[in-house]
């Protein structure tokens, strides 16, 4: 185990970027993984990641209690171009975005190879399971400890608990959006048997076919955010925090 110090910050809004890239994320899960299995689980809560786009930093501008969130996540890696151009008008470039999206099957990538076990919570129903398949057949040797849909809702957490202490996964994808996932995550992490916990948004849909993602192309060029209005219109509310974002970056210059 390489015993890692905090990673380097780039504030953005009153939010601490972490200057991270997939190759540093992944050895960052590896580390805090053995730490828990040496240390266990009445030790170390599990780990909370979040994957910070301007539409978060938006967000955790307008609402104290999601930036009092953000701020108590053990990891905020830059997800989006937004992110990536803020950095950079700041003089902190950031290598590349750390997306859910791609997140998952790097994890899954190495996760195979460790023998990490995963868990898929969220999504609609069925397709937690459908992505997991695919993701098992793509990396063999990954070893999915369970899949459920559930909800966020107070309502469902007995049930949820009594899944994941019995599937006593290492990784714990949560695929119920934001903010919901993030909040969920930071209202239980002290309670979930998991050593990690990252909000993935639509990435079960992205794996298991239910939602196309942008091609290769558009994600290079960081175009991905005008797939999604393409193929889905009705983000076009959500859309409009991008403007907002581009404004309060260029205000705080």
């Amino acid at each position: 185990m390489i015993d890692f110090a905090r990673p380097q910050q780039v504030n953005i809004l009153g939010v601490a970027i972490d200057c991270v890239d997939f190759a540093l994320t992944l050895d960052l899960i590896d580390t805090w993984i053995v730490q828990r299995r040496v240390a266990g689980r009445s030790c170390l809560p599990c780990r909370q990641i979040c994957t910070v786009n301007p539409e978060f930093l938006v967000d955790a501008w307008r609402d104290p209690a999601f930036a009092a969130t953000l701020a108590r996540a053990d990891l905020r890696v830059p997800d989006g171009a937004g992110v990536l151009w803020a950095a950079r008008r700041m003089g902190r470039p950031l290598r590349e975005r750390v997306t859910g999206s791609d997140g998952i099957e790097y994890i899954c990538e190495r996760a195979a190879l460790r023998g990490w076990r995963v868990y898929f919570l969220g999504a609609a129903p069925g397709v937690a399971e459908r992505a997991a398949a695919i993701l098992a057949v793509r990396y063999p040797g990954l070893q999915v400890a369970g899949c459920y849909a559930g909800s966020p809702a107070d309502a469902e957490w007995p049930e949820i608990r009594a899944r994941l202490d019995a599937a006593a996964p290492d990784i714990l994808f949560v695929a119920y959006g934001h903010p919901r996932q993030d909040f969920w995550i930071d209202r239980h992490r002290h309670e979930l048997p998991a050593a990690v916990a990252i909000g993935v948004g639509g990435a079960f849909d992205f794996v298991a076919g239910v939602a196309p993602r942008a091609p290769v192309w558009m994600r290079k060029n960081n175009l991905e955010w005008l797939h999604r209005l393409v193929t889905q219109p009705w983000r076009w509310r959500r859309m409009l925090k991008l403007p907002i974002f581009v404004g309060l970056v260029l205000r705080a210059r």
